[in-house]
């Protein structure tokens, strides 16, 4: 029977059904700030829907870098270590394999973040308080003792003096006697976001970029399954940008990396499939799965049709995650378990890699083997309870998924526009433009939430006063300072101090010559110097950065 005009449609009478309903007081907004629809449908879906799916482990790779995804191999489930010694973060190693995880992470205090040894003034009261202290090869040693360095993937989250740690990771393995050829991981070396975003630099950025060059370029010989960057989205969202932010500055920087080896001589095809990224998870489910399915999309087009990349393994977007730090809640710490799990979700429905669970008590400590415990056991029951593993890319066809799927994508493609009229990424952060871009964003998402625009459970909704939370908390002693300063000033005592300074002046000459530094920074560990000597000599060739005034 034919619809007369006075019949109603399905859509026309939901719509006026819609008119009449009773609607919530809220802001029906994405965590970013985008206001959604009601209902999406295939209206909002793009035309090139076909062309811009594909298939699994096809480009350009909208479903998943690999055909099978999880039904032929689970992501690693890397949980991010390292506190105080490096004998204590060894423990904390053994720890983690023997319940279930499949790969290393190691964080670093703030003086090994900045390139200062234990013993240096500006390290007083920070030694091992945020992350382990390694100041030498002797301390890379002890790290990883009785890890063979050949089986286990190692992640290492240091950027500015990225290049030395990788050094004294390379000497390590040597001292093992395991072939550099066979060490996999990633060393995170990615001094563009830290200019933007977290600020532990080391060098200016030009000088910063020829060392990312040097990593390459030696990677590419000797250490072939060692993944040179991971191009971090991830500390871009943690100062408080959008997802599309996060999507555009990190992929940016990825592009300029390109550009960078490229212009050093390199084949795009040498390096580029070694390279990887590193997304946050954030709170807004179908955004953040969208973020990734966008990001692999992008990064596909970028290389193939810009970068004239041949080798499809350069096109693939592999990627880790980590779930958000900023999200979790000194308030209520317990309820951080629940918003983890649903963050880690939204990786695993969006392709990842690898996966680092954060622990409810982060807010509080470093976390406590409970708490971490709790993180990594949340991944294998996402892994091997909910069968979420069995399809690959199982929300993809869903309006709203492609629809923000191709948000992000041309908000991102918007962003990149800018960066170019603007002269490029290290333009554009000489300028404050991503700095305040990142700024503003984190401003609007603070005084939505003082303003209770954006609810957040334990803070400004179901609120217990001031109830302190009963929750054990993971302290570092001053015995750590102290026992660093005396292995560094053991090390001094013992060492080959002629063949250390000779190592040191070969590094200054380097500098001043287009001569490969980090194979410089290989032998330098193998005659122990330390950290600092090294960073410093670098600061003496190459200058301090200052940051430019964005308010």
């Amino acid at each position: 029977m034919s619809q007369t005009s006075t019949e109603q449609s399905p859509r026309e009478l939901w719509e006026a059904a819609l008119a009449k309903g009773r609607v919530r007081d809220t802001d029906f907004n994405t965590l970013s700030g985008q206001e959604v629809k009601t209902m999406y449908g295939p209206d909002d879906v793009s035309p090139d829907y076909d062309e811009n799916l594909g298939y699994p482990g096809q480009f350009p790779y909208t479903r998943g870098v690999h055909p099978s995804m999880y039904r032929g191999r689970l992501w690693t489930m890397r949980q991010f270590a390292g506190f105080g010694t490096a004998a204590q973060t060894n423990e904390r190693f053994r720890f983690l394999l023997e319940h279930g995880q499949t790969g290393l992470s190691t964080a670093f205090d703030f003086p090994t973040l900045m390139g200062y040894d234990a013993d240096d003034d500006i390290s007083l009261g920070e030694v091992g308080q945020v992350g382990v202290s390694i100041s030498s090869l002797k301390d890379m040693e002890t790290l990883f003792e009785g890890i063979p360095l050949e089986k286990v993937s190692t992640s290492m989250t240091i950027n500015g003096p990225a290049p030395v740690m990788l050094a004294f990771y390379i000497a390590c393995a040597e001292r093992q006697g395991v072939d550099p050829a066979l060490i996999s991981g990633t060393i995170q070396n990615d001094i563009l976001k830290e200019y933007q975003a977290q600020h532990a630099w080391l060098v200016p950025p030009e000088p910063a970029l020829r060392m990312i060059t040097d990593v390459m370029g030696y990677c590419a010989k000797h250490t072939p399954r060692f993944n040179t960057i991971s191009i971090s989205g991830y500390h871009i969202r943690e100062a408080g940008s959008t997802a599309a932010q996060e999507l555009a500055f990190t992929l940016a920087n990825g592009m300029e990396y390109v550009r960078r080896g490229v212009a050093s001589g390199l084949d795009v095809d040498d390096f580029a499939p070694r390279l990887s990224f590193f997304f946050d998870s954030h709170l807004d489910f179908f955004e953040e799965v969208s973020k990734f399915r966008a990001a692999r999309r992008i990064w596909a087009r970028k290389m193939r049709d810009e970068f004239g990349a041949k080798n499809p393994k350069s096109w693939m977007l592999r990627f880790h995650t980590q779930t958000a730090g900023v999200s979790l809640t000194a308030q209520q710490p317990e309820n951080n378990i629940v918003r983890t799990a649903i963050e880690a979700l939204a990786a695993v429905l969006g392709g990842t890699q690898s996966l680092h669970t954060n622990s409810m008590d982060e807010t509080l400590s470093l976390p406590t083997e409970k708490a971490v415990k709790i993180a990594l056991r949340t991944q294998q029951i996402i892994a091997e309870e909910h069968e979420v593993t069995n399809v690959v890319d199982p929300l993809a066809g869903s309006y709203f998924v492609e629809a923000e799927t191709d948000r992000l994508e041309a908000d991102a493609e918007a962003y990149f526009k800018e960066i170019d009229e603007r002269g490029g990424v290290v333009a554009c952060i000489d300028a404050g433009f991503i700095q305040r871009e990142i700024h503003r964003s984190a401003v609007t998402y603070q005084l939505a939430v003082e303003r209770n625009q954006k609810k957040v459970v334990g803070v400004n909704i179901y609120d217990e006063g001031d109830q302190k939370p009963e929750i054990d908390i993971h302290r570092i002693g001053d015995h750590v300072e102290n026992e660093q300063r005396a292995r560094l000033k053991e090390l001094r005592a013992n060492r080959n101090e002629a063949a250390a300074q000779a190592e040191l002046a070969k590094i200054r000459a380097a500098c001043d010559t287009d001569e490969n530094l980090l194979e410089r920074f290989v032998a330098a560990a193998h005659a122990d110097c330390t950290l600092g000597e090294i960073c410093n000599v670098l600061r003496d060739a190459f200058g301090k950065y200052k940051e430019p005034k964005i308010l």
